[in-house]
């Protein structure tokens, strides 16, 4: 690390409690929050140490985001650092959806908060669109300079948008084609030249492209042994726990064994994920109907953390319907089941950063490790161009065959024009934004 300057873990704490709050817009818009805030802001970590973190969590089973925070607190203040960080990015998260998912059981749909959501969800599109624009400005370059990466950008869009071939495969196709691309064209493959342009007009990273990796960072058997160990108590003391309470047929254990089957299998993010939740906690085991699930993703879309958070709503609504501290205290069941399903959903992310991170950080200066990286990173782009046509189409044509949500796509067009031209921030743009879905539900302008 720089000599220059360092980061308190006091002030870590303080902006990993800040991104908890303001982590809007599913992982697309997330990483574009932590790449301004880290990249370009703060001079936290250089344009290239981000990527190469950001490549590693991707082929992740797991919220993206969500363990690249882990990864960067991590790299600044060892172990404890990376804990703080993934938990101030989900904690908040699991709070307010525990909030609002009491809300919605209680109280129902009011004509106020159906307005909020008309108004966000375009926002959150807009967002997504935010991250295509700056994550593909600095990743892709030229066209006539880097024809390889905006082949796998585009291909990635295409197969991803149009083919619906599974994400697993995209990634492990760009890796090969990175690989590849790295021996046949080597310069395409070179990491992100846009930190040249930014280090024209910005200090130097604290974590820079050539600063060595610090102590507690480097490779150690000893020490990935002892993360592997730490990590598989802290699974099988709670699960042990819950079956010596409930026995294996108990709904908090079932629960604890369902997401941690689902937290492997999270490859590609929720949306690759949701139909295995939907199977399982719909259709198998009952603990909501398919309504109320498409009504989680919803309020998921559109509060701060990862969109996997959806599974602290279907815990709490499947600890609330089955009662399970009983009838007088439902709501602290409903609560104690949200917090168990967010427990075995996001450990698995812990334990893949604390144990895979120093081997990463091993190779960030290697050609035949950062170009299929690289190749991985142009991929990520058109996965996120991918998900920016899924949330328009969502909003343009909320109800299937039904007519254009004109009133939807202009505050989508208004809200991109105010993040990518004015550069404002995302929680203005979101908090305008649903002030405006207010106004139209209310007024009558829109159903």
């Amino acid at each position: 690390m720089s000599d220059a300057r360092t980061v308190s873990f006091g002030e870590a704490l303080r902006f990993w409690l800040k991104l908890g709050f303001i982590s809007f817009g599913g992982p697309a818009g997330q990483i574009a929050v932590m790449h301004r805030e880290l990249v370009e802001q703060r001079r936290w970590i250089s344009e290239r140490r981000f990527l190469h973190a950001l490549n590693y969590c991707m082929l992740l089973p797991g919220p993206e985001a969500q363990q690249l925070a882990t990864y960067i607190g991590w790299l600044l203040h060892r172990t404890w650092g990376g804990i703080a960080a993934g938990v101030l990015f989900v904690l908040p998260s699991l709070l307010l959806l525990i909030g609002l998912s009491w809300a919605y059981l209680v109280y129902g749909h009011v004509g106020w908060v159906a307005g909020v959501l008309y108004g966000i969800k375009p926002a959150v599109a807009a967002i997504v669109v935010q991250a295509v624009w700056r994550i593909g400005g600095k990743v892709l370059r030229s066209p006539r300079r880097a024809p390889w990466l905006w082949a796998l950008a585009i291909g990635s869009f295409i197969a991803i948008a149009v083919l619906q071939l599974p994400f697993p495969l995209v990634v492990l196709s760009a890796l090969a084609l990175g690989w590849l691309g790295g021996r046949l064209a080597p310069a395409q493959f070179l990491p992100a030249s846009g930190h040249a342009a930014a280090a024209a007009t910005h200090a130097p990273a604290l974590i820079d492209d050539h600063t060595p990796p610090p102590a507690h960072a480097r490779f150690s058997r000893g020490r990935l042994a002892r993360v592997l160990l730490v990590g598989g108590m802290l699974w099988a003391a709670p699960m042990a726990a819950l079956l010596a309470w409930q026995g294996a047929q108990g709904v908090l254990s079932t629960m604890g064994l369902f997401f941690s089957k689902a937290a492997l299998l999270t490859f590609g993010g929720a949306y690759a994920v949701l139909p295995y939740v939907y199977q399982g906690a719909v259709l198998q085991h009952g603990w909501l109907s398919g309504p109320q699930m498409i009504d989680g993703l919803a309020l998921g879309e559109t509060t701060p953390g990862p969109l996997i958070m959806v599974v602290a709503f279907v815990g709490f609504l499947g600890g609330w319907h089955t009662e399970v501290l009983g009838l007088d205290a439902r709501f602290w069941g409903a609560a104690l089941a949200a917090t168990v399903v967010t427990w075995f959903t996001f450990l698995p992310s812990f334990v893949f950063i604390l144990a895979g991170g120093p081997l990463v950080e091993s190779t960030h200066g290697q050609m035949h490790f950062t170009a299929p990286l690289t190749g991985i990173s142009a991929a990520v782009v058109g996965v996120i161009a991918s998900l920016g046509v899924f949330f328009l189409a969502h909003i343009a044509r909320p109800v299937p065959g039904g007519p254009v949500d004109v009133a939807a796509l202009a505050i989508a067009a208004l809200a991109a024009l105010a993040l990518v031209r004015f550069k404002l921030g995302v929680i203005p743009v979101i908090a305008a934004c649903g002030a405006l879905g207010v106004l139209l539900k209310t007024t009558g302008w829109v159903a």
